[in-house]
C-alpha cells in the first residue's frame, strides 16, 4: 500500500472526476484533498504542504496551464501531473516545458494513473533525500593549490583518511594543519562521529587533564558536577589534539597510558571507562629537538607519529599564493557586501606572490581583507599591495585610520585595545595563556576582553 502521509491535490471543475479520483486514491491510502477551480488549487497550495497535485488543464476561469505558471513563478515545487479530456502533443509539450511532471488522458487508465501517481512521489522523496544530503555535505573550505606539495598532502589524505592509523601533522603557524586535519576526519569512515579539537597550548598545565579526562562531582575543589572529558566527547569519532607539543610532561604520561589501553578514568573516579578514539595531533615544534631537551616523551611520540604529514610553508608553494589569495576574496564577498567590487589585477596578484608570508595562509588571509577594505577604486594591484602591505608603516596606518574614524575617546581606546590584544594573539598563535604573560595581565581578563569585542580565532 502506499505511504499514507503523501498528500495529493485533485484539482478539476467536474465534480463526478474530483470524486472518482478521490475515492481511487484513498483506496491506495493516500491523503487526499479536492479544488474545484485553479484559482482555489493556487490559494491551497500557497497555504498546505502537498506532496503531488493531479491539475485539469480545460477548467472554467484559470485553466490547469495558467494554475501550473502561477504555481511555479510563486516557486512551490510540488510535482504536477496534468490531465486532460482534449490532450494534444501540443498540450502536452507546454505542459512539460513549464514543469509538469506527467500528462494523462481523460479518462485515465487506473494502472497508468497509480504508476504516475507512484513515479511523480518516489521523484519527489529523491529530491528531498538530495537536499538532505546536500545539508551534510561538509562545509570545511577546501584545501586551496596546485602546487607539487600541496597535491602530495591531498594524496597523503587520501590514502590515511580510510585507516585507524594515528597521524601527526606538523608545520609551521598559519599552514593550515588544522584543516588537514579535519578532510583527515571527513573523508575517514568515522566522518558520522565527533570530531573533537583540543588546543594544548590554550589550556593551563593543572586544567588540562580535567579537560581532556573529564572529572567525578567533588574531585577537587569548584568540581561542582561531573564533567565528561574530550576522550570521552570523541568515542566513535577524532580526538584532535592541537599544539602537542605544548603539553606538560604529566599529561603527556596520561594521555600516553590512554593510547596504549584504550581505556580512560576521570579524576576522582576509580571506573575505567572504554574508548574508540582516533588520535590526530599537530604541533609546529621541532618533536625530537623537544625530546632531546627533555620536554617530549619519546615514547608518546612514536605512538602518535604513526603517519607524518608536513604541511609545507607558503615561501615553498609561492604559485599557490595567487589561487588562495583569490579564494580568500570570493569568501569575504559571499559573507560581506561590502566587498562585491573589489578585483584582483594580474601584477596585484604578482605581488602578492613575491611577498614573504612569515604568517603563511593566515596572513595572507588577513592582509586580503585589509586590501579589499583600503584598495582604491576597488582595484588590489601592485602599487595599492606595496603601499597598503608596507611592514613599516601598516601598524601607523590601521592607528591613523582609527584616529580619523572615531571622534569618542574611549571608543578610540577600545578599537585601539582591540587591534593591539588581536596582533599579539596572532603573534603568539592564539596562545592565552603566553599572550598573558608577554602583555602583562591576567588569562582571565583576556578572556573577558575576548568576549567583550568579540574576538575569535
Amino acid at each position: 500500500m502506499a505511504d499514507p502521509k503523501a498528500h495529493i491535490l485533485v484539482t478539476d471543475d467536474e465534480k463526478a472526476i474530483r470524486n472518482t479520483l478521490k475515492d481511487i486514491l484513498e483506496f491506495e491510502d493516500y491523503k487526499v484533498s479536492t479544488a474545484e477551480s485553479g484559482k482555489e488549487a493556487l490559494e491551497f497550495v500557497s497555504k498546505e504542504n502537498v506532496d503531488l497535485m493531479l491539475l485539469d488543464i480545460k477548467m472554467q476561469g484559470m485553466d490547469g496551464i495558467e494554475t501550473l505558471k502561477q504555481i511555479r513563478e510563486k516557486g512551490i515545487g510540488v510535482p504536477v501531473i496534468m490531465i486532460s479530456g482534449h490532450g494534444t502533443i501540443e498540450i502536452a509539450v507546454e505542459a512539460t516545458k513549464i514543469g509538469a511532471y506527467d500528462f494523462l488522458e481523460k479518462p485515465p487508465d487506473l494502472n497508468r494513473l497509480l504508476i504516475a501517481v507512484r513515479n511523480a512521489l518516489s521523484q519527489k522523496n529523491l529530491e528531498k533525500e538530495n537536499q538532505q544530503i546536500r545539508k551534510k555535505l561538509p562545509s570545511i573550505q577546501p584545501i586551496i593549490g596546485e602546487s607539487k606539495s600541496i597535491q602530495k598532502i591531498k594524496d597523503l589524505i587520501d590514502k590515511v583518511a580510510p585507516t585507524r592509523s594515528r597521524v601527526l601533522i606538523t608545520g609551521d603557524n598559519g599552514t593550515g594543519k588544522e584543516l588537514v586535519a579535519k578532510w583527515i576526519h571527513e573523508k575517514s569512515p568515522r566522518s558520522g562521529g565527533p570530531m573533537v579539537e583540543v588546543n594544548c597550548a590554550a589550556i593551563p598545565a593543572d586544567l588540562l587533564e580535567s579537560e581532556l579526562f573529564g572529572h567525578e562531582k567533588g574531585a577537587f575543589t569548584g568540581a561542582a558536577e561531573q564533567r565528561i572529558g574530550k576522550f570521552e566527547q570523541a568515542n566513535e569519532g577524532t580526538l584532535f589534539l592541537d599544539e602537542i607539543g605544548d603539553m606538560g610532561l604529566d599529561a603527556q604520561a596520561k594521555v600516553l597510558r590512554a593510547l596504549q589501553e584504550n581505556k580512560i578514568t576521570r579524576i576522582g573516579g576509580s571506573e575505567a571507562i572504554s574508548i574508540d578514539v582516533r588520535i590526530l595531533a599537530a604541533t609546529n615544534k621541532d618533536l625530537e629537538q623537544e625530546i632531546a631537551d627533555g620536554n617530549f616523551r619519546e615514547d608518546l611520540f612514536h605512538r602518535i607519529n604513526v603517519i607524518p604529514i608536513k604541511v609545507p610553508a607558503l615561501k615553498d608553494r609561492r604559485s599557490d599564493v595567487p589561487l588562495i589569495a583569490e579564494a580568500c576574496l570570493r569568501s569575504l564577498k559571499e559573507r560581506d557586501i561590502s566587498f562585491s567590487k573589489v578585483t584582483f589585477t594580474d601584477d596585484g596578484l604578482e605581488a602578492l606572490k613575491e611577498r614573504d608570508w612569515s604568517g603563511n595562509v593566515r596572513e595572507l588571509q588577513n592582509a586580503v581583507e585589509r586590501l579589499g577594505i583600503l584598495a582604491p577604486d576597488h582595484k588590489i594591484d601592485e602599487e595599492t599591495v606595496n603601499s597598503i602591505l608596507s611592514s613599516k608603516t601598516s601598524a601607523s596606518d590601521k592607528l591613523d585610520a582609527l584616529a580619523e574614524g572615531i571622534s569618542d575617546f574611549q571608543e578610540f581606546k577600545e578599537q585601539a585595545e582591540r587591534v593591539f590584544l588581536i596582533k599579539r594573539l596572532e603573534k603568539n598563535d592564539w596562545n592565552i595563556s603566553k599572550t598573558a604573560e608577554e602583555i602583562g595581565i591576567q588569562r582571565s581578563h583576556i578572556y573577558n576582553k575576548m568576549n567583550k569585542y568579540n574576538i575569535e580565532r
